[in-house]
């Protein structure tokens, strides 16, 4: 554990970068429960303090339906099949087939992710990732599930508004600079622990397409998403984020950018940085997030953050879920 850890203080970014060997620019061993990742910034006064984000008590759903992207961007991932079926005329039951846990609205677990050059979170061996192994699966949020204040930064809206809205189509890349632009609009600021959600519209955008559309989207390999670089990954852990979630297919754009810090690291994954934010950084993804009614609720009261419960389901060893997550204002 490093010195900065061992007095309550958490390393910058750039004290991470300095590490020893494969510990350099990971959070391993960092956090009292080594394999919570960064919802241990969560506390339980932090928590506590979120109350303060329920001003009416209207709560919000975040999930879209299993067999909403039917078809999506995902060449795997097709919408299971429900069964309901009967015993006795006073009975019904039901069962899913071909249910995959991150086909919908989901959240990323540690063990979907290694990093090409270091390994599983906190150097989880690679046999101990399989059906039926408890390490890093996506139990660890259900048994104790992310809770905390959400704070929602609506960058479709803030673009719309400077007469340029996001070109979805040709899957836009959307800068960090553009966050901190639309924060600074919103006047939101961040606290350690916060659940971090970005509004791109590009859920609703594409649900919103033909069939044969949505099919070419598909073919194209090309979607909406933060712009891959270091100085992200730095943002994000420096504010001590718990969580990221955004309303698009894989948080990142698609593909990853020609000038990816991380087209060497992560050649498994094109360059992207979900090896930096999963495997390294222990920090949990939201995707396909259903964000549009809460943001146009946020946008008539001006209230840009609320209560967020994430409860994912409880499979020992699953490697995402969906993300079963609430919003209350």
């Amino acid at each position: 554990m490093s010195p900065a850890a061992e007095d309550g203080r958490h390393p910058t970014f750039a004290e991470l970068l300095r590490r020893e060997g494969a510990l350099a620019g990971t959070s391993w061993g960092l956090f009292p429960d080594p394999t919570r990742g960064t919802p241990s910034f969560i506390t339980p006064q932090t928590v506590r303090d979120a109350r303060d984000c329920i001003r009416t008590g209207t709560a919000f759903g975040l999930d879209y339906p299993a067999d909403a992207f039917d078809p999506g961007m995902s060449l795997k991932r097709s919408a299971p099949r429900h069964t309901i079926y009967s015993s006795h005329p006073a009975h019904r039951d039901d069962y899913l087939d071909g249910y995959y846990l991150q086909g919908s609205s989901q959240i990323d677990g540690l063990r979907h992710r290694r990093a090409d050059d270091a390994g599983f979170y906190n150097g989880t061996p690679d046999d101990r990732i399989s059906e039926g192994t408890p390490d890093l699966g996506i139990q660890e949020w259900a048994d104790s599930p992310i809770v905390g204040r959400g704070v929602l930064v609506d960058l479709a809206g803030y673009r719309a508004g400077q007469g340029a809205p996001i070109d979805h189509a040709a899957g836009e890349p959307l800068g960090l600079d553009l966050i901190e632009g639309a924060m600074a609009a919103q006047s939101a600021s961040l606290r350690q622990g916060d659940i971090l959600m970005l509004h791109t519209g590009w859920c609703e955008w594409f649900l919103g397409l033909q069939p044969e559309e949505k099919q070419r989207m598909r073919d194209s390999r090309r979607a909406t998403g933060v712009a891959q670089s270091e100085e992200f990954v730095a943002w994000a852990w420096d504010r001590r984020l718990a969580l990221l979630a955004a309303d698009n297919f894989a948080l990142e754009c698609l593909p990853a950018l020609p000038a990816s810090p991380y087209l060497d690291s992560a050649p498994n994954d094109h360059g992207m940085m979900h090896q930096q934010l999963l495997a390294k950084l222990g920090l949990p993804l939201g995707e396909l997030w259903r964000l549009g009614p809460l943001t146009r609720h946020m946008r008539v009261t001006g209230q840009w953050d609320a209560f967020i419960t994430v409860k994912p389901l409880n499979i020992t060893g699953g490697t995402g879920s969906p993300a079963n997550a609430t919003a209350v204002m």
